[in-house]
Formats: C-alpha cells, sequence, structure tokens
C-alpha cells in the first residue's frame, strides 16, 4: 500500500496491490474486504447497537451519533479492479462485496488493485485521532482488508463492537506523512537512515520537503497497525536472544507518567522472555509498544495501550496485550467466534508473568477470577461460549466469558490433566497450530495427546453449554463417605480426608468418561460414572472432616457443601 495522510483534516488516499491466493479447496465467486472505519458513522450498526445495549460500552454509547462530518470515519473506495478488469461492488456498512469478473479457482493467485480515500474518526474505540491523552493518529483497522475464506466459509462479519479476524500474507506500507510525525507500528522500516527518530543505524539524511515516506515490511502477519505523533519518545530495550522492544510515548506527559515508561522498559523484557519461554518463541526481530488507543489493544508486532495512570496499570495492560502476542497475533483464532481462547487464556498467562516478575500470589488472582465466573453464573445472565461475540445480550456477560471463564478453561484443565501435562499442552498447541487460526478442538485435541486422556466432554459441557459444576458432601457415617453430583457437567473429584489421629490422606476420583486418570500421589478409588447420581467409599481411620477440591481449581459453584 501506498498512504497518503493529511494531518490537518485527518483524510488520507491511498492505493492497494493485493495478490490473493486462493489456497482453499472451492471456487470463489465474490470476495469480501472489511472498511472498520464505516462504523464510526451515526446510524452505523455500532452506533445503534451502542444504543440499544442494556449494558452498553461508556466508551461507545451516545457518542458516535453527535459526530460532525468532519469527525466521523470512513472508507470509500473509488475503484478496484481484478487482474487489470474493473470491478463491480457496493458497500454495504463496514463491509465491501465485490463480484469477480472471473471466478478464483483452487491454487489460483490473482491481483486486485485498489484506490480508496479515507477519513480517521474522532478516536471513540480502539483507533481514531486525538485520543484522550493527545496521541493523534492511532491507526488500527484502518485499511480496506480482505476477510477470511477457510473451512467455514467467508468471514465477512459487520463491525459491531468486538474484535477480529484476517488473512496472513507479507505487507508492504509506504506511509507519507508531515515530516514532525514520528512513526511506530507493525513491521520493520527499510528506510531508517532517511528517518531517523530513533531508528537510524548511520547518519540521518532526510529529504527535502514537508513530508517523509516511511516503508515498513512486514511478512506472515495478519494485519498492519501505527501510530504516529509529533511529540513522541521513541526508545528501544534488546530482547536478549530475542526482538528489539520499541517503545513510542508522549513526552508532554507528567513526570510520573514518564518514569512509569522507564521503568516498564526492563519488565517488558522479561515478559517478552516469560512468554517466549512458557509458550513458544517469539518469530519477530521487533515489537512495538505504544501509547495509543483506549486503554489497551494487540495487533501484528505491536501494542496500543494508555500511557498515563500508576505504574501497576501500565505493566497490567502490557502484559496482557503482550500476551495476546501468541493468541491473537501468532496463533491467530477468530476473535468473533473463538474469543475466549485469545482472551482467556491471555488474561491467564498474563497474570502467570505478572505474578512471577512483581511477585503477587497466582492464585489469589485465580481465585478471584473463579469467583468472577460464578457470579455470572448466579445472574442468570451467562450464554455458553459458542455465542458469537456480537450477539451476547449484556457486555458483562460477553466480558467475563471472554476473559474470565476462558481464564478458568485453562485453570482447570491443569486440574484435570495435571499441571505439568497443562503446561506441556500450551507449548506443543502453541508448536503445531501458530500462524493456522486453531479452533477449540484443536485445544483439547492437543491435551487428550499429551495427556492420553478423554476430553471431549470438558470441551462440550464448559463451552457449549452453561451447564455447571456441583459436588457435594452427602454424608459421612463413620469411616464411610457419600458424594453427590448436583450439576449437570461432570469432573474427577479431588478430596482431601483430615482423620481424628492428626494424619490425612488425599483420594482421587478418576472421572469415568475420561478413560484413564491425570498423575497423582493421592489414593486412587474407582471410577464414577456421570451418571450416577451419588459416590460413596471407605476410608481406613475415624474421619474428622472431608473437603472436595482443597485446591480450588475446580469451577464448583456452590463451595459451601464441599467442606464436612
Amino acid at each position: 500500500m501506498e498512504i497518503d495522510m493529511d494531518v490537518k483534516n485527518y483524510q488520507y488516499h491511498g492505493k492497494q496491490r493485493l495478490i490473493y491466493t486462493n489456497n482453499s479447496p472451492d471456487v470463489l465467486n465474490n470476495v469480501y474486504y472489511h472498511l472498520y472505519f464505516n462504523a464510526f458513522q451515526p446510524g452505523s450498526e455500532m452506533d445503534v447497537r451502542s444504543l440499544n445495549a442494556p449494558d452498553p460500552d461508556s466508551r461507545i454509547g451516545a457518542r458516535i451519533n453527535k459526530l460532525k462530518p468532519n469527525e466521523i470515519g470512513y472508507i470509500k473506495v473509488n475503484s478496484l479492479k481484478q487482474n487489470g478488469v474493473d470491478l463491480n461492488y457496493q458497500t454495504v456498512g463496514t463491509i465491501l462485496e465485490v463480484d469477480l469478473a472471473k471466478p478464483i479457482q483452487p491454487g489460483e493467485s490473482v491481483t486486485f488493485d485498489m484506490r480508496f480515500e479515507a477519513q480517521v474518526p474522532v478516536q471513540i474505540r480502539r483507533s481514531g485521532r486525538n485520543n484522550k491523552e493527545g496521541v493523534a493518529l492511532s491507526m488500527a483497522q484502518w485499511y480496506p482488508k480482505l476477510a477470511e475464506y477457510d473451512f467455514e466459509g467467508w468471514h465477512a462479519d459487520p463491525y459491531i463492537e468486538r474484535e477480529f479476524h484476517g488473512v496472513w500474507g507479507d505487507f508492504d506500507v509506504s506511509l507519507t506523512l508531515d515530516k514532525n510525525y514520528i512513526v511506530g507500528g507493525t513491521g520493520y522500516l527499510q528506510n531508517p537512515n532517511e528517518i531517523g527518530y530513533g531508528y537510524e543505524t548511520a547518519k540521518v539524511n532526510r529529504p527535502k520537503g514537508k513530508t517523509l515516506t516511511w516503508r515498513f515490511v512486514a511478512a506472515n502477519v495478519h494485519d498492519f497497525t501505527w501510530a504516529a505523533d509529533p511529540n513522541f519518545i521513541h526508545e528501544t530495550a534488546q530482547v536478549p536472544d530475542g526482538p528489539l522492544i520499541h517503545f513510542f510515548y508522549k513526552s508532554s506527559m507528567p513526570k510520573e507518567n514518564l518514569e512509569n515508561w522507564k521503568r516498564l522498559q526492563p519488565k517488558a523484557v522479561e515478559l517478552m522472555q516469560f512468554y517466549s519461554n512458557h509458550i513458544g518463541k517469539y518469530p519477530y526481530d521487533q515489537y512495538s509498544v505504544i501509547q495509543g488507543g483506549d486503554g489497551g489493544m494487540e495487533y501484528a508486532m505491536c501494542t496500543l495501550i494508555l500511557g498515563e495512570g500508576t505504574f501497576d496499570g501500565l505493566f497490567g495492560v502490557t502484559a496482557h496485550e503482550m500476551a495476546h502476542t501468541w493468541f491473537q497475533f501468532l496463533l491467530a483464532t477468530n476473535e468473533l467466534k473463538h474469543y475466549w481462547m485469545d482472551e482467556g487464556f491471555t488474561e491467564y498467562f498474563g497474570e502467570l508473568a505478572g505474578s512471577h516478575i512483581l511477585n503477587y500470589s497466582f492464585r489469589d488472582k485465580t481465585k478471584s477470577v473463579y469467583d468472577i465466573y460464578r457470579y455470572v453464573v448466579k445472574t442468570g445472565r451467562e450464554q455458553p461460549q459458542t455465542t458469537h461475540a456480537d450477539r451476547f445480550n449484556y457486555r458483562q456477560a460477553y466480558s467475563i466469558s471472554a476473559y474470565y471463564k476462558g481464564y478458568v478453561f485453562l485453570a482447570q484443565l491443569a486440574y484435570i490433566i495435571g499441571q505439568e501435562h497443562q503446561e506441556k499442552t500450551i507449548k506443543k498447541y502453541f508448536k503445531d497450530f501458530a500462524f493456522t487460526h486453531p479452533v477449540p478442538n484443536d485445544i483439547i485435541r492437543t491435551a487428550e495427546k499429551v495427556s492420553g486422556l478423554e476430553l471431549d466432554w470438558y470441551l462440550m459441557d464448559f463451552t457449549q453449554t452453561t451447564n455447571t459444576i456441583d459436588y457435594g458432601i452427602k454424608d459421612i457415617a463413620g469411616q464411610t463417605v457419600t458424594l453427590e453430583r448436583l450439576g449437570l457437567m461432570p469432573m474427577p473429584i479431588d478430596i482431601t480426608v483430615d482423620y481424628t489421629d492428626g494424619t490425612s490422606e488425599d483420594f482421587y476420583i478418576p472421572l469415568q468418561m475420561m478413560r484413564g486418570e491425570k498423575p497423582t500421589n493421592a489414593t486412587v478409588l474407582a471410577d464414577w460414572a456421570w451418571a450416577y447420581p451419588t459416590y460413596t467409599f471407605q476410608t481406613t481411620k475415624p474421619i474428622k472432616s472431608v473437603e472436595i477440591d482443597p485446591s480450588g481449581l475446580m469451577a464448583d459453584v456452590n463451595m459451601t457443601n464441599n467442606k464436612k
């Protein structure tokens, strides 16, 4: 793409040449592009949904419909050709519907040439201009972006509020804008010694004129994002045996905030090392942490985050957004359909990394996450994790399902198959499915291969239904313990029995449908088949008390009957 940006009126013109290969076995008669900036117009689906949702996002509600013509966002396609032939197309909200001049055969590559013009909206959600911290340009989802076609067909979802899905490709982007602006984002700068601003490797020789053209390339990514501001500070930190991390933040912030960004830099290096060691090695040579956006949002080789606030807040959002690099950017599950595999796993690893680096209790954090999941169950507003991200009635229910129930899924998996097997599962999952857009079956089949256990029931009950876990202690009579299953969802059971002589014993009751047991030092009892509502076992000593799941890693929705 070649982009010419006018920083005075926030309008830009673009030329896009896209070489598309049909890697599917299907003949394609149409293609679709996302025009995300069209969401930021009065009357858009995003606008109307924000006004009608029972608990709208305060960052959106009643803001889009107040935008003036020079404040809205838009992308207007002026021409589009397929191998030099003009095409018929129409803009439908945030989607460009394209009739092809000639069908694209399986394995065939075609070239699309497009001319477009656009306007950057006042920042409302994720991207835009002049955000509340004064960043001039946060350019995310800013260009006509080809929709994904895969084994499920086209993913030409309208942009209503949630997140994204993209096509892997190689990007070569030239950005021409006011020479006083400093740019950071996706890819590798190809002309650093014409640019300077901390990128240079030799003496800077800037071309004459009022603009600079920044040329970035990025191979095998599914998006291209950038931000620019004339007051950016640009600093770097090298990760040993890893990427160079770039930091962009405004020089006009208060002194305390500037100091926070200095403190963040060595911690960001530690985060990159932690994720590479515990998930899989980061495969690129750069990553950028950029002040911009309306909170935090992950993108290709970079993140846009708010830059002010406390150090803990700055570190926390960086930990979360950087973890997204593995689950949103490298594994790249569809964030509209399988959001919990991205947000939940990211939340889990962000807290795991933070607990190691800042020395706080991961167990305490995990307990609070489980409590949030139990809260949404009690509200009656929970919907299955198979619900499309835009189709949740309550925004809060979506957030808990994505961030917290997704976190619980991964933590509870360690309870079911054992911590060591869970850790091996994550590494194998990343190794086998990076750059492939995995689906839920891929993570559970990986866990099955690592553990040797049957786990389809876990994926089905926990993510495809709102069935809940509730096991209780029904009776203790002498040395006989009777348990009961009150919830519909099955689980294997860990139990600790304290005896009257001051000793204790751990027991493990396998779930029959797992066809095996997790590694354990506990006394292994006979299987419990799900359909039987009660289960009885004997101890060898008089009993003082019995507790189900002392680890707290089983997402039992009623803890009051777990100890007696």
